[in-house]
């Protein structure tokens, strides 16, 4: 596996949302990160691995446990994980404790990678120049910037993620 290999982990979120029509309620799809990756030419090695589908309001203890051990796992030391932005940065928690000496950066998006206007792609774009410029640790990257992941949270009025 080369060095500068990237492991991408999808856990669902807002990122991987579709809307199927005015009736019905937003529903986490087959991940469309392989597309955006595709899309953007990404010319660096990496490997997506799907750990669940689930809004990040969903994800239990044991779903945290369950990405924590697939990056400590991972040959790989570069992680981006695409995850719901509600408790992101819970799950940096977890695997700030559990994943040591690996850069782990997460991050997802405030509108579906499906959607015309979504910051999805700009968003893993930047996750993945983290994941290759910050030092081990866990990242959050999101809205063009990228925060240590144990001093962040989501400003919901704002729309946005801030420092702490």
């Amino acid at each position: 596996m080369p060095d500068n290999s990237i492991l991408v982990l999808t856990t669902g979120g807002t990122i991987d949302k579709a809307y199927f029509d005015a009736l019905s309620e937003y529903q986490i799809v087959e991940s469309g990160i392989p597309e955006l990756l595709k899309e953007a030419r990404v010319a660096l090695p990496f490997r997506i691995e799907e750990v669940c589908r689930k809004d990040s309001l969903e994800l239990t203890g044991e779903d945290r446990a369950a990405i924590a051990a697939r990056a400590a796992a991972a040959p790989e030391t570069r992680i981006v994980i695409t995850h719901g932005t509600d408790t992101m940065t819970e799950t940096a928690k977890v695997l700030a404790a559990a994943v040591p000496g690996k850069v782990i950066v997460l991050t997802g998006a405030l509108a579906p990678a499906r959607f015309a206007q979504s910051d999805a792609a700009f968003n893993l774009g930047m996750a993945f120049a983290a994941a290759q410029c910050c030092a081990p640790g866990v990242w959050i990257a999101m809205s063009g910037q990228v925060f240590d992941g144990l001093k962040v949270r989501k400003d919901r009025e704002a729309g946005r993620f801030v420092g702490v």
